[in-house]
């Protein structure tokens, strides 16, 4: 941890014991629960289950659970991240929902007077008081306007502001101690959480959330009556409070156990994923949580899609490589796929390029012969994840992010229990794509943006050469060389030099008596006449070598490894 970080921890330091608290009680569950012992069991969760019962998976959920509404977001974001933390512990991550009680009316209250004054309720014939849902950051009640239309009202939480800045400075601190720990190191956990701050703090500003309804209700309502989003009444929004239109209807995850005939479901199903392909690959952005709560089949059969808090973009480029990469699995092609992934994803310095290779082969293999009807998108995804996990190869942010909307849209469909051809799915949004690519309309705008980037190149290339040949005549070009990871060699040679000067001093010190001498009495001791000082430093000296070959030879650079033998 950083010095000027010292403050911040001060200030928060209760809630530093807090967090310690469950990290500690979830760490030593742990620990006991390899071992049978009397007290493996004394620790327990809220339902009185001993947490050694518990996989380590389920500790970090439950930790994270505990441990309240930021660190939530947190898990939810690393559950996005498979290529980080590995498809286990992401898919163990999905099931992290936010169990708060609801704030008491009251408090509601309070919150809407500060955004809209004493005389909220002019614009209201009536708000119910009790919540009709409540999430970690905010709570949502039905009211009436006072022409009649049907509203919810979505309120922030009095003091989550504090809470979320507070431990987003926490875990600030938690990754710097985190790049420590070389398992959690390979997480990146500094960049984990610069991604995760912005995603929070935006998710405070309900007007962004606005922004996002009526982004995708405009969108919609040009291409696809079919679909629903809820509007924003935009005069009565502020960055605390979001109102916007009812829908009624009932929701997905309770329509699926009513009795609806197969062509029902099945048509709904393809509307679903025709909505959110269109989303993503038309349109560029996303509703990034597509679980069956937040869809509402309308009672004229229309599709609604609520909360937009988290949603998703992808640039051109990005999307491009996306669109490349469906096809080369639903074509069986491996070699394009190990191109794509490396190039869509940040590949580590060590890449071994020839298992990567052999991977994608086995995945082609396996999914692209999958029959019609049974491609298993879900697994694709899956098993595509483990293969950037293991080959260290990090995805952008937003490609993860929608690696996982894809998994939650695929668990989403499921729950229609429909036979749900995924496959077809993919290339029909494939052959789509590609008819987009090749339009005219796209290769105009393609071609402008590259005579305009061309003669803008042709312009300022000229002045730059022309300045870098003056500084070079004027001798003003200076190299840098940055080296990484050379502080412990360097700390090594030199604790080893002091040593051994040591170690030669100390020598000639005993060997000319320098006093203190020992036994200087007894003649018969074989430390008659011993420097005291030398023997001292002898015995550092040998003992501070011994550390160093030992601490060398727990790096495995004792001995020139096969690679290097082979690299020279």
């Amino acid at each position: 941890m950083k010095i000027s970080s010292v403050p911040q921890a001060y200030r928060n330091l209760r809630r530093w014991r807090e967090i310690a608290a469950v990290l500690r009680r979830y760490g030593l569950a742990d620990g006991l629960a390899r071992f049978q012992l009397p007290l493996r069991d004394w620790a327990k969760d809220s339902e009185g289950i001993p947490l050694s019962s518990y996989n380590s998976h389920q500790r970090i959920r439950l930790a994270l659970t505990e441990l309240g509404p930021s660190f939530i977001k947190l898990g939810q974001l690393l559950a996005t991240r498979p290529d980080l933390v590995g498809p286990k512990l992401a898919d163990e991550l999905k099931s992290l929902r936010a169990d708060v009680k609801a704030e008491p009316f009251e408090t509601v209250v309070e919150t809407l007077k500060s955004q809209w004054g004493e005389n909220y309720q002019s614009e209201f014939s009536e708000i119910c008081s009790v919540p009709l849902a409540c999430a970690s950051i905010g709570q949502v009640h039905r009211a009436k306007l006072i022409d009649g239309t049907s509203v919810v009202i979505k309120v922030q939480r009095s003091d989550i502001d504090r809470i979320v800045r507070q431990d987003i400075e926490i875990l600030a601190g938690l990754a710097q101690l985190a790049t420590r720990v070389d398992t959690l190191a390979a997480w990146s956990p500094v960049e984990l959480v610069e991604q995760f701050s912005p995603i929070m703090i935006r998710e405070l500003d309900f007007n962004r959330e606005g922004s996002h309804l009526t982004f995708f209700a405009d969108i919609f309502d040009k291409t696809d009556n079919s679909i629903v989003i809820p509007r924003p009444i935009e005069r009565l929004c502020t960055h605390r409070v979001l109102v916007m239109q009812e829908l009624v209807g009932v929701p997905l995850s309770n329509w699926t156990r009513e009795q609806h005939d197969e062509s029902t479901r099945h048509d709904l199903g393809e509307k679903i994923a025709s909505a959110y392909l269109t989303m993503t690959f038309e349109h560029s952005m996303f509703h990034a949580d597509p679980h069956s709560g937040n869809l509402i089949v309308l009672e004229d059969g229309r599709l609604g899609i609520l909360d937009f808090g988290m949603v998703g973009r992808i640039d051109q480029t990005l999307r491009e490589s996306l669109e490349e990469t469906l096809m080369a699995v639903v074509e069986g092609d491996q070699h394009r796929l190990t191109r794509l992934i490396r190039r869509i994803g940040r590949a580590p310095a060590t890449l071994d390029e020839s298992k990567l290779s052999t991977d994608a082969m086995d995945f082609i293999a396996n999914y692209s012969r999958q029959d019609l009807g049974s491609f298993d998108l879900t697994g694709a995804l899956n098993d595509l994840s483990d293969i950037l996990h293991r080959h260290g190869i990090k995805l952008p942010h937003q490609s993860a992010l929608l690696l996982k909307m894809l998994i939650s849209l695929e668990g989403t469909l499921g729950e229609l229990q429909v036979k749900f051809d995924s496959l077809d799915v993919v290339r029909k949004l494939v052959r789509r794509s590609m008819l987009s690519r090749l339009s005219p309309t796209r290769r105009m705008r393609q071609a402008k943006r590259i005579y305009l980037e061309g003669e803008r190149f042709l312009e300022t290339a000229p002045d730059e050469l022309l300045s870098l040949i003056s500084q070079t005549r004027r001798g003003e070009i200076s190299l840098t060389l940055q080296h990484r990871r050379l502080s412990p060699s360097i700390n090594r040679l030199v604790l080893g030099v002091m040593s051994s000067a040591v170690f030669l001093g100390s020598s000639v010190m005993m060997s000319t008596s320098v006093r203190p001498l020992l036994f200087t009495s007894n003649p018969d001791s074989p430390l008659h006449n011993v420097s005291l000082l030398g023997l001292v430093g002898l015995a550092s000296s040998i003992s501070v070598m011994l550390w160093l070959l030992i601490a060398i030879n727990r790096s495995g650079h004792l001995t020139r490894s096969r690679n290097d033998e082979v690299d020279h």
